[in-house]
């Protein structure tokens, strides 16, 4: 059983993976790998933080800020200007996701610009706070586990359909990386991505007292 949910949690985020790189456009993904960037060619990195009750980086969190280095290190590469925007406020401890996520950056190697968002408690959160950082980037690459990443794709495309043009792909999946614990984001993520993709079809606008509201997504 064991061998199972390990080759379970593998097949779920690479299939992931692929579905980024053809969800997001053959054309665009290529123009990001190849090492022909586009001129002028601004790339943010948006990091999703996790919740983390020590002082210090999670395993978690040490895992997407590896995520986030190395698609920086991919577009920087192609020649883009890239600045990382980590996420989360202090929902599990005392200190931000976003100061944890940016030191395990830091321990990483990455030496480029880091702007945060201190004040998020959920994905939305996330990516509405992200939004107001931005700026104008050519590219963005919005980095977690595949699934989660997955998720927070369609809470961008929900909040700015037009800035969601600009998504490409990161470089999130790598065989037997963190392989104990992806059956659990793999079972976990896509019951949350199918909800999300659910409230994407249709079921997010209701109507209350004659007036028409939008209900606020979840973690």
């Amino acid at each position: 059983m064991a061998v199972v949910a390990l080759a379970f949690g593998e097949a779920v985020h690479a299939r992931s993976a692929r579905h980024a790189r053809g969800e997001l456009g053959l054309a665009r993904a290529a123009g990001a790998l190849d090492g022909a960037p586009r001129t002028p060619d601004r790339s943010s990195v948006i990091v999703l933080g996790f919740g983390n009750r020590g002082t210090g980086p999670n395993v978690v969190n040490k895992w997407r800020a590896r995520i986030a280095h190395r698609t920086a290190l991919r577009l920087a590469a192609a020649g883009a200007a890239v600045t990382m925007i980590c996420c989360g406020g202090p929902v599990r401890g005392a200190r931000p996701e976003a100061d944890l996520l940016a030191e395990a950056l830091r321990a990483d190697g990455w030496r480029g610009p880091i702007l945060l968002d201190r004040t998020s408690t959920s994905t939305w959160e996330n990516i509405a706070n992200a939004r107001v950082l931005l700026g104008a980037p050519s590219s963005i690459a919005i980095c977690s586990n595949g699934l989660h990443a997955a998720k927070a794709r369609e809470y961008l495309r929900r909040q700015d359909a037009a800035l969601a043009e600009r998504l490409v792909p990161a470089d999130d999946y790598r065989f037997g990386e963190m392989i104990l614990i992806k059956p659990i984001f793999a079972v976990v993520g896509l019951w949350k991505l199918r909800q999300a993709r659910h409230v994407s079809r249709g079921t997010l606008t209701i109507h209350v007292g004659g007036q028409r509201a939008v209900s606020r997504p979840g973690p």
